[in-house]
């Protein structure tokens, strides 16, 4: 249930507080006083899309939050634990617009996206607004309608995704059967590219030790003269330095006999001894087995010269010759699957299969529901001077199908026009058109789980015994949910629970709008005002009391 909304500098509102009540309220006042105004706050804090004309004007930006009771709520409690957020205060929504049109989103205190604002918002308020009988019209509209009343949304999202896979695998076929040639072409290079690499046996790793191979065979006579110069130098020569570092280590090592302070010189010197020893050691295995292989040298050049060529051809560097190779060969398996003809017309029949199998639930499910729902709203219409009308939701097969199932939506009415069942569009007027659409939307929200119902002048073009009806079907909506109807109509006021005015007045050079909640007697003078205008008689206020009476 919605508790409190709090909007600051939204359009012609400055500031303003509202608590709410449980069950059927009313909101009233002058025409253009700003009634839809507080509709648009709660849908703007609810994820509708906004735009900076929506700051009023000299305002850096507007705010508006709304404070929910969830605790009854079990969907909203599990929405929030899956989104990490705190559910145990209740739900705080708050969503900021500055005057550059950057919109900003809280819940429970925690930045959000409009788009998780949108999410929970479903599951917590249903606004039906005063233009909701134009969209009835649309056949979009009204299959959206009879599916989100039967719940068959999930169901119209999986037929969705088996119309989408059965149009990729028609896909895949239509180009694997029209583009054969070009298929052939390109298998055909593949496969050159792939025998062209396979013949070279080359890895990353391969690439890299084979430059080393080929740097170490070419330098080959100059690393064999360096490493016996060195051996000279360090061991083999008349003045070799492995000698001298011997004596020189003997000799400290009697001098620290007598002299502790060149122990640590000592212990340098031998250490250097060992390392010198190991490095002379090295270099004799090395000199062991350092040859001239001039054959080898010219292996290894070839094999190099074979790599550089293929690179050429294949346009690319030789070190990614190997990911070249991995590429082609994942494209012939593709090419595989694609050029398999029978594999791809099964698969194409049996995504069709799918698709025709979860269609087909999906029809009998609306079908079930269309004769549900036309038999309600045919009752409620019963109620709205619309006696002997009777409403129909037609199921009109589509030829090819599509996403949303094999049949379309279409809302009928006969009894009002002739006998004969015809288009929504085509048999009600405006008036009557309005109360069908009052109808669909009283019986699809009693079915509806969301909490709190919101009308704004949904009845428009209404009046006399029938706006008597409307305000006892609202009050009967009431009874277990919380219900906000904006209205005109005092017979639809007096049976509100509770009262909420609307003005509208001049702050200094701004226009605001107040909204002031009314007492018995308030709402005595405001129903009274609703039915007799602008001046206000002794009969009209009896007659409000009466009416507040009887409701």
């Amino acid at each position: 249930m919605l508790l409190r909304l709090s909007i600051r500098d939204f359009i012609l509102v400055d500031r303003l507080a509202l608590d709410f009540a449980p069950g059927f309220g009313a909101l009233t006042g002058e025409t253009g006083a700003g009634k839809s105004i507080l509709v648009d706050a709660l849908a703007f804090v609810l994820g509708d899309r906004a735009d900076a004309s929506l700051v009023r004007g000299g305002s850096e930006r507007a705010e508006v939050s709304a404070e929910f009771e969830v605790d009854r709520l079990p969907a909203v409690c599990a929405w929030l634990r899956e989104q990490e957020m705190e559910a145990d205060e209740g739900l705080i929504l708050r969503r900021t617009l500055d005057a550059g049109g950057r919109s900003r989103v809280w819940i429970n205190g925690s930045p959000s996206t409009v788009q998780q604002l949108r999410e929970v918002s479903e599951l917590l308020v249903d606004i039906h607004g005063q233009h909701a009988h134009q969209s009835l019209l649309r056949g979009d509209a009204q299959r959206a309608l009879l599916d989100g009343h039967a719940g068959l949304s999930a169901a119209v999202a999986s037929v969705g995704l088996a119309w989408r896979v059965w149009r990729d695998a028609s896909a895949a076929l239509a180009a694997a059967t029209g583009g054969a040639e070009a298929l052939v072409r390109e298998r055909d290079e593949l496969l050159w590219q792939v025998g062209e690499i396979e013949a070279l046996s080359l890895t990353a790793e391969g690439w890299e030790a084979l430059n080393q191979e080929h740097r170490r065979l070419a330098h080959a006579a100059g690393l064999i003269e360096g490493v016996q110069v060195a051996l000279a130098t360090l061991a083999d020569g008349d003045a070799a330095c492995e000698a001298q570092v011997d004596a020189v280590a003997a000799r400290l090592d009697d001098l620290a006999g007598y002299d502790p302070a060149l122990s640590e010189v000592a212990a340098l010197v031998q250490s250097a001894q060992t390392e010198l020893a190991e490095a002379v050691s090295a270099l004799r295995r090395y000199a062991d087995r350092a040859e001239l292989d001039p054959g080898r040298l010219q292996a290894v050049e070839r094999e190099i010269e074979a790599v550089l060529a293929c690179a050429r051809k294949l346009r690319v560097p030789p070190e990614q010759l190997p990911e070249q190779l991995a590429s082609a060969r994942q494209r012939l398996a593709e090419l595989g699957d694609a050029a398999d003809i029978a594999a791809l017309e099964k698969r194409v029949a049996v995504a069709q299969a799918d698709y025709e199998a979860q269609a087909a639930k999906l029809t009998n499910s609306r079908a079930t529901a269309a004769k549900a729902l036309a038999a309600e709203v045919s009752k409620v219409m019963q109620d709205l001077a619309l006696a002997g009308g009777r409403f129909e939701v037609a199921l009109l097969p589509l030829e090819s199908g599509g996403a949303y199932g094999r049949e379309q939506v279409e809302f009928r009415i006969s009894g009002l026009a002739g006998g004969e069942a015809r288009s929504l569009a085509k048999v009600a007027s405006g008036g009557e058109l309005s109360r069908i659409s009052l109808a669909i939307q009283v019986v699809t929200s009693r079915a509806a789980c969301v909490p709190t119902l919101v009308f704004d002048e949904v009845d428009v073009g209404i009046g006399g015994g029938v706006a008597e009806v409307v305000g006892r079907l609202l009050a009967s909506l009431g009874s277990d949910r919380q219900v906000l109807c904006v209205t005109h109509l005092p017979q639809v006021a007096a049976r509100a629970g509770w009262q909420w005015q609307v003005t509208k007045g001049r702050d200094g050079e701004a226009v605001t709008s107040r909204v002031v909640a009314l007492d018995v007697e308030g709402r005595i003078e405001e129903i009274a005002r609703m039915l007799g205008g602008v001046e206000i008689t002794a009969i009209t206020r009896q007659h409000a009391r009466e009416m507040l009476a009887a409701g």
